[in-house]
């Protein structure tokens, strides 16, 4: 079993995965980026290491002797001329930047490529745990009803196109009406916008509508950066009015699974996992949208 070099951004995804490791048996080394990790990856073997020190980062999992790394958790785009690269950071800096402006997944699969070229195996977050990704059909007791569908196949669509340009990885769709897209500021805040909306355009407590689903670019890569859905997820679509929450079988991460099922059974929500049968192809036209 390889040793996993688990670099670790924000957010529960990482203690998750740190855990996962733990209850098999697997030995583990966490990288905790300086300032954007959480408290609670410090209950675990690693060091902390500066988000452009990739010459620090990479000889430190070859001295814990990692064979793997996995990158997971948030990190938000930096400001690149605020950070303090080592001399490896700087070479591969000028790369990255440029693969930045290709957008999203170009940065991370350059970021991939500097650990490949080093000879680590990377990891996707659902290889390490695959109990962790949505199973296809209804998560929980609530299932969606036919008046549901509609909306659920639209969204599905939308978050599919706007993958396919490099924008985000989710949408929200309520009776026909495109409510939001997710670019840079994330589900949280897409869904907060959703609830902000006047009442006409959304559901209301006690009579929900609308979905809002997460898919993974077509162009991305995989083993980064999968869609997630959590807790937050859940409460944000109660409150945004919506009926539930669809994601692609297999290929979104469920963050703390029970609270999950327990949170949306409690508020009423479906959590479905669209089989590859059931889902709109994408990329769609536009002019469908």
């Amino acid at each position: 079993m390889r040793k996993l070099g688990l670099i670790a951004g924000g957010g529960a995804l990482p203690v998750t995965i740190a855990r996962q490791c733990e209850a098999v048996g697997r030995p583990f080394f966490v990288i905790r980026l300086k300032g954007i990790a959480d408290a609670a990856m410090r209950d675990f073997p690693g060091a902390d290491i500066g988000l452009a020190e990739l010459g620090k980062c990479i000889k430190a999992m070859n001295q814990a002797g990692c064979e793997a790394v996995c990158l997971a958790g948030v990190v938000k785009r930096p400001e690149w001329a605020a950070l303090k690269p080592d001399l490896r950071g700087l070479k591969a800096l000028p790369g990255v930047i440029a693969a930045a402006r290709g957008g999203d997944d170009a940065l991370l699969r350059a970021l991939v490529s500097e650990f490949e070229s080093d000879g680590f195996v990377v990891e996707g977050a659902h290889q390490i745990a695959g109990q962790l990704t949505l199973p296809g059909g209804p998560l929980g007791r609530v299932s969606p009803g036919p008046e549901h569908m509609a909306d659920v196949h639209k969204a599905f669509s939308v978050a599919g196109e706007i993958g396919r340009m490099d924008i985000g990885q989710g949408a929200v769709v309520c009776e026909g009406l495109v409510l939001a897209v997710e670019a840079q500021e994330g589900t949280d805040a897409m869904l907060a916008r959703c609830a902000a909306l006047p009442a006409p355009l959304r559901g209301q407590p006690g009579a929900p509508k609308g979905v809002i689903a997460k898919r993974p670019k077509p162009i991305q890569e995989q083993r980064v950066d999968l869609p997630a859905i959590g807790v937050t997820t859940i409460r944000g679509a109660a409150e945004a009015g919506l009926a539930g929450v669809v994601g692609e079988a297999g290929k979104v991460l469920v963050l703390d699974r029970a609270a999950v099922i327990e949170t949306a059974d409690a508020l009423g929500l479906f959590v479905y996992g669209l089989e590859p049968h059931e889902a709109p192809d994408y990329p769609m036209s536009m002019g469908n949208i």
